[in-house]
């Protein structure tokens, strides 16, 4: 069965091949390769393309955010719905965020990307990394938590902060549901507001070919295919793990649920496309949050799971920092032991949470763990710096089947196994 089908939503009328997002993406894709290989200096030059899309999408983010949160949440007679969801949401993250590290532990141990590199750390440049090494000593927990909540109202929307957003949005939501009757003019109007503004999403959802080609041809371009035949071996095992991880254990969690991986992937295929050109997931949230209302989902469930997940499920990102940590380990002779890994394990799991929000956030989350658990040398992270770009679109496709998976077993009634 199709996730549609299990919950309920009715399938959309078949379109012509060529007028499917989902085909002219692809096409500009391979035109944006071609571009970028044959012609470097012009494929660079195209990079504004995909930066005005992804501008475009982020535009209209928080206000799809808060039509959906606060109307979901209003429209809940019980209140107590609300914390069951969220609870259900917050198990799924943190079972499914562990699970991600352990498998990223294993794969780096059993295949070894980096033994056999024998890289003296004292030859690795430490200036290439400064940018990010700033960046990560500014993280910490208490900042995290006190940048959940917004300077004022306006500010969060202004500055498009998922996690600002959510906050407001919940707490509106629950505060309208709570005066009754005298909030119903404005849960009417905010829900008379969805239609223009997904209809809006529509309309710049058609720039995304043009969004596609720039980014794809400015990525070629700019860094060449040639670039990744160096570190191949962990580029390799990441997209392997990742994989492994959406085939072997989402397709389990799917299975149980009543659908598989492959009905779902074939249901979001423009949305994965969308991220896969950018490298960028939130260019498809506003869309993946309309899929899963359509897919039968109710709104309270995806207004909280889907940009919950965004900050608090990010199983690619995880995968990522565990395989690239213990690859500057090997790659550098630095003995971890059984201990060290777990302990990188765990450590790993805050510097995740809200990645999304972060300018590089795999590369500067990663430092963060190798700060704080310094076992493997902070500056072998040059040695991954020119193949990070290549493994950011796989990060973002996992974290978005993550969060896909999520919401529908949430809306199931949180079957998660």
């Amino acid at each position: 069965m199709s996730p549609a089908q299990v919950c309920g939503a009715s399938p959309a009328p078949r379109k012509p091949f060529c007028a499917k997002l989902y085909a002219q993406v692809l096409a500009a894709i391979a035109l944006g390769v071609a571009i970028g290989y044959f012609y470097p200096g012009t494929g660079e030059s195209l990079k504004p393309l995909g930066d005005a899309f992804i501008k475009l999408v982020k535009m209209i983010i928080a206000p799809v955010m808060f039509l959906t949160i606060a109307t979901g949440i209003a429209g809940m007679n019980d209140l107590h719905k609300v914390g069951r969801v969220a609870g259900k949401a917050m198990v799924y993250f943190l079972t499914f965020s562990t699970l991600a590290l352990i498998v990223g532990l294993i794969v780096a141990n059993v295949v070894q990307p980096g033994a056999g590199l024998n890289v003296g750390p004292a030859s690795l440049d430490v200036q290439a990394v400064n940018t990010y090494a700033a960046k990560a000593h500014e993280q910490s927990v208490t900042g995290f938590l006190m940048n959940i909540i917004p300077p004022t109202i306006v500010g969060a929307f202004a500055e498009g902060d998922i996690l600002q957003v959510l906050f407001f949005s919940v707490l509106f939501g629950m505060a309208l549901a709570m005066v009754g009757e005298t909030g119903k003019p404005v849960v009417s109007f905010l829900q008379a507001l969805i239609a223009p503004v997904f209809k809006l999403v529509g309309i710049l959802m058609k720039a995304a070919p043009i969004g596609a080609f720039g980014a794809m041809a400015f990525t070629i371009g700019k860094y060449g295919i040639g670039s990744v035949v160096n570190l191949a071996m962990l580029v390799a095992t990441f997209y392997f793990t990742a994989l492994l991880f959406v085939f072997g254990v989402l397709g389990a969690v799917c299975r149980y649920n009543g659908f598989s991986i492959c009905s779902l992937i074939r249901y979001m295929k423009e949305e994965l496309l969308l991220v896969l050109a950018p490298s960028s997931s939130e260019a498809a949230l506003p869309s993946l949050m309309e899929k899963m209302e359509k897919a039968g989902a109710r709104r309270s469930v995806v207004g909280l799971v889907i940009p919950g997940g965004y900050s608090f499920n990010l199983d690619g990102t995880n995968i990522y920092m565990t395989l690239a940590a213990l690859f500057i380990a090997q790659a550098t002779n630095t003995d971890l032991s059984i201990g060290g890994s777990i302990l990188l394990l765990l450590f790993a799991m805050l510097p995740s949470k809200g990645a999304d929000r972060i300018t590089g956030a795999g590369f500067v989350t990663l430092a963060v763990t190798l700060f704080v658990v310094p076992t493997a040398p902070f500056v072998g992270m040059t040695l991954i710096l020119s193949v990070d770009d290549f493994m950011f679109a796989c990060r973002a496709l996992t974290n978005l089947l993550s969060n896909a998976v999520g919401t529908l077993v949430v809306a199931r009634g949180g079957r998660a196994g």
